[in-house]
């Protein structure tokens, strides 16, 4: 699976988020769009880390970046952890667009602390642990900033499951964009 790089045009997307609504990337709105790649839908580390980007939504609305959140699970499975998040979240079980931005699984997407501390602390504020792993427990994040010409302009493949930009690292991507040429996030 060939994996993007900066200055690549992203993949055309057209689909539906579990809301109903309709997601398109490139946006329509001209500004830029974070596409993210998660992995399933109780998966705790993602949504830890999902959590405090719902925190900090407000700044990210305001440097014009609209986000996009996929899992490789069911609509009626992310419904049960995604549906309260401020953005917008497309189940993918068949990992057609995973395959399409060259998202990617590995053995290797447990094995690091921060996995096993974000995901402990999750599982221990929500006071539940998710039932069902569809699509395995071995997918790795993704994270695109993608221009409203769709090409894209900065992006990282994590190394294991808590490898992922948080707010600061999204936000220091679009201010690159908008000071200068594409540029490539650190790994």
């Amino acid at each position: 699976m060939a994996r993007l790089k900066v200055g690549d045009k992203a993949p055309r997307t057209n689909t539906t988020a579990i809301d109903g609504s309709p997601v398109t990337v490139p946006g329509r709105n001209n500004g830029l769009v974070h596409v993210q790649f998660r992995r399933f839908a109780g998966c705790p580390v993602c949504n830890f880390h999902l959590i405090s980007m719902a925190r900090r939504v407000d700044e990210v609305h305001a440097a014009g970046i609209r986000q996009v959140v996929f899992f490789h699970s069911s609509a009626q499975e992310m419904r049960k952890y995604q549906a309260q998040l401020p953005f917008s979240c497309v189940a993918d079980p068949a990992k057609q667009y995973y395959r399409a931005w060259g998202v990617e699984t590995s053995l290797g997407a447990l094995f690091h602390f921060r996995v096993l501390i974000n995901g402990a602390r999750w599982v221990l504020g929500q006071r539940r642990f998710y039932r069902k792993a569809e699509n395995g427990v071995f997918g790795l994040p993704a994270d695109f900033l993608v221009d409203a010409q769709g090409v894209i302009v900065a992006c990282k493949y994590g190394q294991h499951a808590d490898d992922q930009w948080d707010v600061d690292n999204l936000l220091q991507a679009a201010q690159g964009v908008s000071e200068g040429p594409p540029i490539v996030a650190a790994r």
